[in-house]
C-alpha cells in the first residue's frame, strides 16, 4: 500500500501563508469600498445573463493548482451585486459595517455551531445576551425568550410552529394532525411569501392561510379581519393564529399592532408579528412609535441583516413567555442532551431547526459593544428620514406617481408617461433598462393598482443626489425617442 503524504495539505495551514492571504484580502476589500464611495466603479451590478455569468466560472477542477488567489477576488467583486455602492438601492439586502464583515471571518475561521454549548460556549452566551436586550427594547417581560437562526423565513416557520403547537388544542407534535379540525391562519394579504410557506410545510396547506385585505395605505383591514375570522369558524375551521406586519416587504407598511393585539386577546389567538425589517425602529426615539403594541405579541420575528448592518444570516426570533420557545421543536437527542430541554436553554437544539448553526450572534454582539447603540438608531432614522424626503420630491414631481406615503425606508413609485396605456409594462421596461446600464439596482412590486418601482434606501451613504439622479436615469430611459 503505498504511504500517503500529508506535507502538501499542511501547508495550507502555514501561518504566514493565511497572513498573506489576509492581508492581501483586506487591502482589496478596502480599496473596494473606497471606489464604491468614491464612485471609481461605475457599475452597481454587472448585467450578465445566468447563462453568460456560468461561462465565466469554469467548472473544471483539476488535481493541481489551476488560479491565482488576488485574481479570483477580483473576479469574486467584480461580478458581484454591490452594496455598498449608493445606487444600490435594491432589496432589503443591508450594507454590511466593514467591522462586522470582520466578525464574520472570526466567526468563520473559529467555525463553532453552536446549536449545542459544547460546541460554541462565547456565540451561545453573545446570542443570549442580545436575545435579553432585544426583548427589553419591546418591552418584553424577564421570564422572554428565544432563538436566533437563519432567516426570517426559518424565524417565521419556528414561531408558527410553537402558535400551532400552543393553540391547536392537541399535541399536534407527537399525536399529529390526521383526523383533527383544520387549522387556519389570518394574515394580512400583503405578508411575507414565507407565511404561505411555513403553512405548507407544517402539512396544513397553503388554503389554509386566510389572506386578509389592506387598506389604502396597506395596513391590515381590522373589520375584514374579523369576518375572515367569522367564515373560518362558520366553515369549520380552528383559527389558531393571525400575524401582522411590522413592516410590510412590499410597501413597508406597519401595521396595527395594538389593534390586531386587541382582536388576538379577545378570541384566544397567537399574535406572531413579522418585523424582521421594521423591529429596528425600536432603536429611534422618532420611529419607535410605528412599533406601539409589539410588547403585546406572542412571538416575533427580528432581522439584524437587515436593519442592524449586520452580514446575513443573523435573525432572532423572541418569545414573551420564553417556556413558548421550546414548543416548536420538542424531539430529543440522547447524544446530544442530558437534561430536559427547558433546563438546558444553552443548548439550541432544543429550539431551532438547524443542527449546525453559525456563529450568528457574534457579528452583532460585537458591533455593539464596540460602537454602541446610537450609530444604529442614527443608521435608522437617516434611511427613514431620507425615504420621506424622497417621497416629497417623487409628489412634486407631476410625471412621477407615489404608490403610498413610506412609513420606514421603503418606497414605491412609477413613471407617468403621457399617452402610454400599459403603465405596468413601462415600469417593467424602465427597471429592466435601469439594471441592464448597471448604474443603479432596483426592484419592482406588484400592488393593487398595478406595477411600481419600488427602492429600499438602507445604504448609509445614499444621498437625495443620488435618488434625484434615479429619478433622471428614468425620465431618460421612458422618455420617447425622437
Amino acid at each position: 500500500m503505498k504511504k500517503q503524504s500529508s506535507s502538501h495539505l499542511h501547508g495550507l495551514f502555514d501561518p504566514e501563508l493565511f497572513r498573506q492571504q489576509g492581508h492581501s484580502l483586506v487591502d482589496g476589500l478596502a480599496d473596494f469600498l473606497d471606489e464604491s464611495l468614491s464612485g471609481k466603479r461605475d457599475v452597481v451590478l454587472p448585467h450578465i445573463d445566468p447563462a453568460g455569468m456560468l461561462e465565466r466560472w469554469p467548472g473544471d477542477f483539476g488535481e493541481d493548482p489551476a488560479a491565482d488567489f488576488n485574481e479570483l477576488i477580483g473576479k469574486v467583486l467584480s461580478d458581484s451585486n454591490n452594496l455598498r455602492d449608493p445606487r444600490y438601492i435594491g432589496h432589503q439586502c443591508c450594507t454590511p459595517l466593514p467591522l462586522a464583515a470582520l466578525c464574520a471571518l472570526l466567526g468563520n475561521y473559529l467555525n463553532n455551531g453552536s446549536a449545542i454549548y459544547e460546541m460554541g460556549p462565547a456565540n451561545v452566551a453573545m446570542e443570549k445576551r442580545l436575545i435579553q436586550w432585544m426583548a427589553g427594547l419591546i418591552g418584553y417581560p424577564a421570564e422572554a425568550d428565544g432563538i436566533f437562526t437563519h432567516g426570517g423565513t426559518a424565524g417565521n416557520l419556528t414561531a408558527l410552529l410553537a402558535a400551532r403547537q400552543s393553540k391547536s388544542g392537541f399535541d399536534i407534535w407527537t399525536e399529529g394532525a390526521m383526523g383533527r379540525q383544520p387549522l387556519t391562519l389570518l394574515v394580512s394579504e400583503q405578508s411575507h411569501y414565507s407565511i404561505q410557506r411555513a403553512m405548507g410545510i407544517m402539512g396544513l396547506g397553503e388554503g389554509t392561510l386566510s389572506l386578509v385585505p389592506v387598506d389604502d395605505a396597506y395596513h391590515i383591514d381590522l373589520a375584514r379581519l374579523r369576518r375572515k375570522y367569522r367564515e373560518a369558524v362558520s366553515g369549520g375551521s380552528r383559527v389558531f393564529a393571525v400575524v401582522g406586519n411590522a413592516c410590510s416587504t412590499a410597501t413597508g407598511s406597519y401595521d396595527d399592532l395594538e389593534g390586531l393585539a386587541d382582536f388576538a386577546e379577545e378570541f384566544d389567538l397567537w399574535f406572531h408579528v413579522d418585523a424582521a425589517h421594521g423591529a429596528s425602529a425600536l432603536l429611534s426615539g422618532r420611529y419607535r412609535h410605528l412599533l406601539n403594541g409589539l410588547h403585546r405579541a406572542d412571538s416575533i420575528v427580528w432581522d439584524a441583516h437587515k436593519m442592524l448592518m449586520t452580514p446575513a444570516l443573523a435573525t432572532a426570533v423572541i418569545f414573551r413567555d420564553g417556556a413558548r420557545s421550546y414548543e416548536a421543536f420538542s424531539q430529543r437527542a440522547s447524544y446530544l442532551f442530558e437534561k430536559d430541554a427547558r433546563e438546558e436553554w444553552y443548548n439550541y437544539a432544543h429550539r431551532t431547526l438547524e443542527c449546525t448553526k453559525s456563529m450568528m450572534g457574534l457579528k452583532l454582539y460585537l458591533a455593539l459593544r464596540l460602537y454602541g447603540t446610537r450609530v444604529f438608531s442614527d443608521f435608522i432614522d437617516y434611511t427613514y428620514d431620507l425615504t420621506r424626503s424622497f417621497a416629497e420630491e417623487i409628489q412634486r414631481s407631476p410625471d412621477f406617481e407615489l404608490a403610498v406615503e413610506p412609513e420606514s425606508n421603503i418606497i414605491c413609485f412609477r413613471f407617468l408617461r403621457p399617452g402610454v396605456k400599459d403603465l405596468d409594462l413601462l415600469q417593467k421596461e424602465i427597471r429592466q433598462e435601469i439594471v441592464g446600464r448597471g448604474k443603479y439596482y432596483i426592484v419592482q412590486t406588484r400592488l393593487r393598482n398595478g406595477f411600481y418601482l419600488r427602492c429600499t434606501i438602507i445604504n448609509p451613504h445614499t444621498k437625495m443626489d443620488d435618488l434625484l439622479g434615479l429619478l433622471e436615469e428614468i425620465r431618460r430611459i421612458a422618455s420617447p425617442r425622437r
